[in-house]
């Protein structure tokens, strides 16, 4: 039985929904005022479905939402606005929000937030919503695919950050085949495969006679993408000469073909990725501090495999039903120590290194059951585990230091790791997002003095 908690007037929440709840044998609490709502969260459970109006009347809802979510981490806090708009959901998302739903809320629509836990049916909706599965249960994972939902349906540039191997290209078609752009072309580019001077025809293309070679007219990557969605992948290594051109074409919405009499109009939503920390590029002068503003208006970061533990066996499992269908395999158990030994790697290679792993032992193993032998992984187990817990021998140079000064130095390293997203570095701290405000003061003081 979940506690269902409705903050707000009845515009946005009819009396209609009572029954509603009531029938599904939860119990219902009405609120007018936010006190009202964390005095209960601080005496209640953890299964609470928490819905806050948003936007049309007195209440501030994106701070009730983090006052919520900071009383009780695993509650399920939906906004509900008449008009939402996408500033304030990613906002929202951004403090930890379920949902952001268009009210009024109607019966139907409640039924299903209470029908399936939280991790359970976002896992689901990520997978089946594009012919490429992307699987999560890792909250700041779904957290982000809350926020590419809202993107989606706009035209607004969007920044994938992330290592390697950890799906950017894949969060990037999902973008696009939630979008209503989805029947028109998806275009990816590599502007890290390219020299500059191919990659500048690739991009815009060129007319017949453009320079040597160029025996017939080209289409560019913008003009083939014309209505869709094109993805500028590892968009950091685009030399700065070029990227002077790509920022007018997205003022503009305009391409010059190489050779071209006129400009071409186009119509075109830029996706583009980097496994890069940009603001050290900014300021070496690397990567133009004007385009990553253009290109920065949703940021999403995709976290490591190794700070999303939980998502590794439904991974496995995908993998395996994969390529147990491409190599006509039956495998139908993997070992417990499978997971137990997966679980306890680094994974510096992310998800892409994980399949690499399965898809070589569903090659290997003879029968129907996975086993860790079947892995031929390249380092023991242990000291695989080892080496992840220990970490990496810079961290001798801590040595000498007091425990405040490498608190300090943590933080502010976390901080710069994630371009300043105090939220999102508070999650990795493990600290509420109030003790890091309040660290950050304390040093800004020190610092003065």
């Amino acid at each position: 039985m979940a506690e269902v908690f409705l903050l707000g007037r009845e515009k946005a929440f009819p009396s209609s929904l009572d029954a509603a709840v009531r029938e599904g044998g939860h119990q219902l609490l009405r609120l007018q005022a936010s006190a009202q709502l964390l005095t209960r969260l601080g005496e209640g459970g953890e299964d609470s479905l928490i819905l806050v109006e948003a936007g049309g009347s007195q209440i501030d809802a994106v701070d009730v939402l983090r006052k919520a979510v900071s009383r009780q981490p695993q509650a399920r806090v939906v906004l509900v606005s008449e008009e939402p708009s996408l500033a304030v959901a990613v906002e929202a998302m951004r403090e930890g929000a379920w949902d952001v739903l268009q009210g009024p809320l109607d019966p139907g629509r409640l039924a299903l937030l209470l029908g399936k836990p939280p991790a359970q049916r976002r896992a689901a909706k990520a997978e089946e919503d594009g012919r490429l599965p992307l699987i999560t249960v890792d909250p700041r994972f779904l957290q982000v695919l809350g926020i590419a939902d809202l993107a989606a349906a706009g035209k607004v540039s969007v920044l994938i950050q992330g290592e390697s191997g950890t799906g950017k290209e894949m969060l990037a078609r999902y973008i696009h085949q939630k979008s209503p752009r989805r029947e028109k072309p998806f275009v990816a580019v590599n502007c890290a495969a390219l020299p500059e001077s191919l990659l500048e025809s690739e991009l815009f293309g060129h007319e017949k006679g453009a320079f040597t070679g160029a025996i017939t007219r080209k289409l560019g990557r913008f003009e083939l993408a014309n209505g869709g969605t094109l993805l500028l992948d590892e968009v950091s290594e685009m030399d700065v000469h070029l990227q002077a051109k790509l920022l007018r074409v997205l003022q503009e919405q305009t391409v010059d073909r190489l050779g071209g009499q006129s400009p071409v109009p186009v119509d075109v939503r830029i996706v583009a990725t980097t496994n890069r920390v940009l603001n050290p590029f900014i300021e070496e002068g690397r990567f133009r501090e004007d385009l990553f503003y253009r290109l920065n208006v949703i940021p999403l970061h995709i976290p490591p495999l190794r700070e999303r533990l939980s998502d590794i066996p439904p991974l496995i499992e995908h993998f395996v039903r994969k390529h147990n269908s491409r190599n006509n395999k039956t495998i139908s158990k993997i070992s417990k120590d499978v997971y137990e030994v997966l679980r306890g790697l680094p994974w510096k290679g992310n998800v892409r290194e994980l399949e690499n792993a399965i898809e070589r032992a569903v090659v290997l193993a003879p029968g129907a059951e996975l086993r860790v032998e079947h892995l031929l992984l390249d380092e023991s187990p242990p000291a695989a585990a080892t080496a992840a817990r220990v970490g990496s021998p810079g961290q001798a140079s801590l040595v000498g230091l007091t425990v405040e000064e490498v608190e300090r130095r943590l933080i502010l390293s976390t901080l710069e790791n994630v371009s300043d997203n105090r939220t999102r570095a508070a999650e990795m701290l493990g600290i509420s997002i109030r003790t890091l405000r309040n660290k950050l003061k304390e040093y800004e003081t020190r610092t003065r003095e």
